[in-house]
């Protein structure tokens, strides 16, 4: 196998927490005196830091009053956001799989570490993933390279042994910034034309076809 170590991002990758971001965003917009925004509103800022979530939410480029949307969704989101997040069905066999052939895996995400602890640790599949790359471990969120960097760096490996998996353009940025492979799937808010550049190696429907792929040495399209 090409690959010895897959990165993924979270939300709409590996999992979907869009209730909890739902949830927490309107805490959060209605604690400033702020409207309620629609579900698929802020489903189209799954991804962006939180900061950028806002200033995507309200078109307020205000700095600190970003600040303060972060910490009340961070509030909200410590009381919902592993409890009703959920993972893809074949999530769970694929990062077994991929353990069983001595890949690395790794999660880059703008969400904190330790919330996606918590939801592996729903599964049992703590042990399944060797590196977590949370929002508190970078100066530059995605689609800085920093976390994909900082991943390879503890995992020891070269930048032609990685594969980064995601869902979205800042992935797909984040990816060729880095100089790593990506590969894209279709369960966010991206279309596939979005996902498309230099280092894309695949586009799937879900990850779990990513991961077919994996094992039976596909080869780029």
């Amino acid at each position: 196998m090409k690959y010895r170590a897959v990165l993924f991002d979270f939300d709409y990758t590996l999992g979907d927490s869009t209730k909890g971001i739902v949830l927490s965003a309107n805490a959060a917009l209605q604690r400033m005196g702020l409207e309620a925004q629609s579900e698929e509103a802020i489903r189209r800022t799954v991804g962006l830091s939180l900061r950028d979530t806002y200033r995507a939410l309200t078109g307020d480029e205000n700095p600190q009053a970003a600040d303060s949307f972060a910490a009340f969704f961070r509030e909200k989101a410590d009381q919902v956001m592993a409890e009703s997040a959920v993972l893809y069905p074949s999530v769970p066999p694929l990062l077994k799989a991929l353990r069983s052939q001595g890949i690395r895996t790794g999660v880059v995400t703008t969400k904190f570490r330790y919330r996606i602890l918590q939801i592996l640790g729903k599964y049992g599949l703590t042990d399944s993933v060797d590196c977590i790359i949370g929002a508190e471990d970078v100066k530059e969120e995605k689609p800085s390279p920093e976390g994909i960097l900082l991943a390879m760096e503890r995992l020891g490996m070269r930048k032609e042994e990685i594969l980064y998996v995601g869902d979205s353009a800042v992935d797909a940025a984040a990816a060729e910034r880095a100089g790593v492979a990506f590969a894209g799937v279709l369960t966010g808010t991206t279309p596939k034309e979005a996902l498309q550049g230099r280092t894309c190696v695949w586009i799937r429907k879900e990850v779990g076809e990513i991961g077919k792929l994996l094992f039976r040495g596909g080869k780029r399209e």
